[in-house]
């Protein structure tokens, strides 16, 4: 490289295979004349098992098996869909009614098989999105065979193997440190322990853990079942709910459900026996009648086939959700966190140039420390050596890597110290060259001298500037480096390129009133600088390092005054996050690297990039795995129409669940007989609730979600249900003033009238905002009861009789009053959760 930063000829790259051959011959050459090299044996080990040896253990059986990556089985989907408490409870209805020989009354039944169905058949395909993600996401340790390091998939590991590691790794299967080149492994996934363990030969590894710094090798103890492995993939990316708030809130609405269930059928039985009507017939069919509309069989379906659909959808955007609550965590995120590089910029830099500093001249100097040599080399020079002596290059260290020509002969290394996010360097001494260290300006030199004065004028053009020092000795980690002598060599100089798509991303959380809080470790002025590009200002992008010390509350208050951050620490970045969310936020974090592993963890969502760290990837709920920041919006608008649209159906099915429990008990406290056979609660469920209450999953909503789902939802649900069976109760009690016939068809009919039109009236209430499709939503039940109504073919199929003018008259005024009366309710009761949805 000329000083002043013009162009130079080079080789190609080699290939990546080379690269990695090379690095054991490093290590193996490090190993004979190297000081601070540990190895449990020796170099040889690191040749790995041979193609025979593979084998010999294949055919015993030592092999990684993991379980399936979705956490379930084809079996296991069929099963938890079938076998449910709902359709445990229809079940049973059914069976009794099949008894009875009444056929139509039977045809609730069909929703057993097509609630079974729906979900057997979105789970399998959210199963199968999950699996062909997960297989792309999944990380693939480099492994030693036959002299060579390959990339192979988790469950070609046997034991034995030897497993090369690098900063960011995941550890993917138990196993034995051989060789240690300041390996540090963060175990907090394990342990919860923050702080990183250095490991040396013959330390123990798990897998869940990662490095964080550092680099070696390990030796595979333990695979299959035996390994923490088979935990930690089957819980990556299992398809569950657990941990759904939504999903919690509806498994307590069931419960209490079902607990009503039991005396509204003894106290059915006791309503038919009073009424001298208790033949087996009438009474399994009027507690059918009464149970079956309580039931709200389609929410559950609905709920699960909502976040399955949101996983396909995303998947064909190649973004992968390991857990599926994500998708609900999303949709109630206020505020996003998101790392600089390789997040709101492209994850690979560029090299832009190469600045000797004054005290170097044309690219040599004159030491000015003691007891180093006179004379030092020319700083490109310095620099190639620099890069091509680490064995575990991060991406600024190979984009100066594949800029410079490679040096025919390596430096002698007699020590080094590996690149952590903590100090912001790295260091090498070399027997007959120096010691050199190589990181953030700020860090390396005084904050008033003219290298730092330089590359701050360089940072606030958005350019990322590294310094090349020269030191009498290498420190360590957390050592005073003002105390040991640094002397500024040269400045290295990246472009970084801000992502295509950040813009528009940013802009539509900013649309969307979800803040942003930029936390890098770069240097604060270079932060600024590039997000400013991106619409993202802050008078004052705050040095984080201002804040080691601050109290807890003025740490918070420094996170809600700043938007930019620099110079933030994988522990400062976990800090933030905590911070933020005891401030009462939902915390997305999005990252690509080993320093935003902690942070990711600890937010109530991490997003990882698809080209990010291993470790990264492992412990990001979602992956972007074509690395678009633009999918973000996508992910946030997917989660919050599952989370909207299913709690504007739950209102449906809640009040249907409402107005029969309540009519059940008005019935039995007026000594009146159940009006309703199974076939009429039937098609009433089925076109004013199920098959309207599925369209409205469907269509975008953009609504945050909010925590109050439940009082949310019954806040409605109760007053409407109440209405609508006051609505069929009063109608029934009006129509049988003159007696009841053992059929009472012509007063069940009309008081089904009078249930009919506030319920589709809630409906109409729930769909708002209106548009045309759901203006017909509303009006087409209407307008198909009119035909059954009416239509004498149809009536006698559903059992229904609307001869007698009167009594259909009366249904109407009343059911229409109702109608009214939900009105009223949703402009009182339901403003709130108008402005919800």
């Amino acid at each position: 490289m000329h000083p002043a930063g013009g162009g130079l000829q080079r080789d190609p790259p080699p290939d990546d295979r080379i690269i990695a051959h090379n690095r054991i011959k490093w290590l193996s050459m490090m190993a004979s004349h190297s000081a601070g090299v540990a190895w449990a044996d020796s170099p040889t080990q690191l040749l790995g098992l041979s193609t025979a040896e593979v084998r010999e253990r294949v055919e015993r059986g030592d092999v990684n098996t993991l379980p399936p990556r979705t956490g379930k089985t084809v079996a296991e989907i069929i099963r938890t869909n079938v076998f449910t408490r709902i359709n445990a409870i229809l079940g049973v209805l059914l069976a009794f009614v099949i008894t009875t020989g009444s056929w139509i009354n039977c045809a609730f039944g069909l929703l057993i098989v097509v609630n079974s169905a729906i979900g057997i058949i979105q789970e399998l395909r959210a199963k199968h999105t999950l699996d062909s993600l997960s297989v792309i996401g999944e990380e693939h340790p480099s492994v030693v065979r036959d002299g060579q390091i390959v990339e192979l998939p988790q469950d070609q590991i046997v034991l034995d193997d030897v497993i090369s590691l690098g900063s960011g790794r995941q550890i993917v299967v138990d196993g034995e440190v051989i060789h240690s080149e300041q390996l540090a492994v963060n175990e907090s996934l394990l342990t919860g322990e923050a702080d990183a363990v250095h490991k040396q030969p013959g330390s123990r590894v798990l897998s869940g853990s990662f490095v964080a710094a550092g680099s070696g090798f390990y030796r595979v103890t333990a695979v299959g079942a035996d390994s923490y492995a088979a935990q930690l993939t089957a819980q990556a990316s299992k398809y569950t709910l657990n941990k759904s708030q939504l999903q919690a809130a509806i498994d307590r609405i069931l419960v209490v459900i079902t607990w009503i269930l039991v005396p509204v059928a003894v106290t059915s039985v006791i309503s038919q026996i009073a009424h001298g009507m208790a033949t087996y017939r009438t009474t399994v069919l009027a507690i059918t009648g009464a149970l079956v509309p309580m039931v709200p069989e389609g929410l559950v379906l609905i709920t699960s086939t909502a976040f399955a659909l949101g996983v396909i959808r995303l998947g064909k955007h190649r973004c992968l959700v390991q857990e599926l609550p994500a998708i609900e965590g999303l949709a109630r995120v206020d505020t996003v966190c998101a790392d600089k590089t390789g997040t709101l910029t492209e994850g690979t830099m560029e090299f832009s140039s190469l600045i000797p500093l004054s005290n170097s001249d044309t690219g040599k100097a004159e030491a000015k420390t003691e007891n180093t040599i006179e004379n030092l080399a020319p700083a490109q020079e310095v620099l190639a050596q620099f890069v091509a002596a680490d064995p575990d290059r991060n991406a600024t260290a190979e984009a100066v890597f594949q800029a410079l020509p490679q040096p025919t002969e390596l430096w002698k290394v007699t020590a080094r110290q590996p690149f952590s996010s903590a100090t912001k360097w790295a260091g090498i001494s070399c027997a007959e060259h120096g010691t050199w260290l190589f990181g953030a300006p700020d860090v390396l030199s005084p904050a008033h001298s003219t290298a730092s004065a330089q590359a701050a004028q360089l940072e606030a053009q958005g350019l990322r500037v590294l310094l090349l020092a020269y030191t009498p000795r290498l420190p360590q980690p957390h050592e005073d480096l003002g105390a040991i002598g640094v002397t500024p060599y040269a400045l290295v100089v990246l472009a970084q390129k801000v992502r295509p798509d950040a813009h528009a991303a940013l802009d539509y959380f900013r649309s969307q009133d979800v803040a942003l809080k930029v936390i890098s470790g770069d240097n604060p002025t270079s932060v600024a600088a590039v997000t400013a590009q991106l619409g993202v200002t802050d008078d004052a992008a705050l040095d984080a390092r201002s804040l080691d010390g601050a109290t807890p509350e003025d740490f918070a208050a420094a996170l809600e005054e700043h938007t930019v951050f620099g110079r933030v620490r994988p522990d400062q970045k976990q800090a933030m996050v905590k911070a933020l969310q005891r401030n009462g936020h939902t915390v997305a974090m999005t990252g690509d690297g080993v320093n935003d592993v902690l942070a990711l963890k600890d937010a109530d969502i991490g997003v990882a990039m698809g080209t990010g760290s291993s470790a990264a990837r492992a412990v990001a709920k979602i992956v972007l795995l074509d690395n678009r920041f633009a999918t973000l919006p996508l992910v946030v608008g997917e989660g919050r129409r599952v989370i909207g649209n299913i709690e504007r159906v739950a209102n449906l099915f809640l009040t249907k669940t409402t107005y029969s429990a309540l009519l059940a008990v008005l019935v039995l406290i007026a000594q009146l007989p159940f009006p309703f056979q199974p076939i009429h609660v039937t098609i009433t469920g089925w076109f004013t609730i199920g098959l309207p209450a599925f369209l409205l999953s469907l269509p975008p909503n953009n609504a945050r979600a909010r925590t109050g789902f439940t009082r949310r939802v019954l806040g409605f649900a109760i007053p409407s249900g109440a209405i609508v069976a006051i609505s069929s109760f009063l109608t029934y009690l009006l129509t049988c003033k003159d007696g009841v016939t053992p059929e009472h068809t012509p007063q069940s009919t009309a008081a089904l009238l009078a249930l009919i039109i506030p319920s589709v009236w809630v409906l109409a209430c729930v769909a708002r905002p209106w548009n045309a499709w759901k203006i017909a939503l509303f009006l087409t039940p209407l307008l198909g009861y009119g035909l059954i109504f009416t239509l004498p073919i149809t009536q006698q199929l559903f059992m229904l009789d609307s001869s007698n003018l009167t009594m259909m008259l009366t249904g109407a005024v009343i059911g229409t009053v109702a109608a009214v009366a939900v009105e009223c309710t949703w402009h009182t009761v339901g403003k709130r959760l108008s402005q919800r949805l």
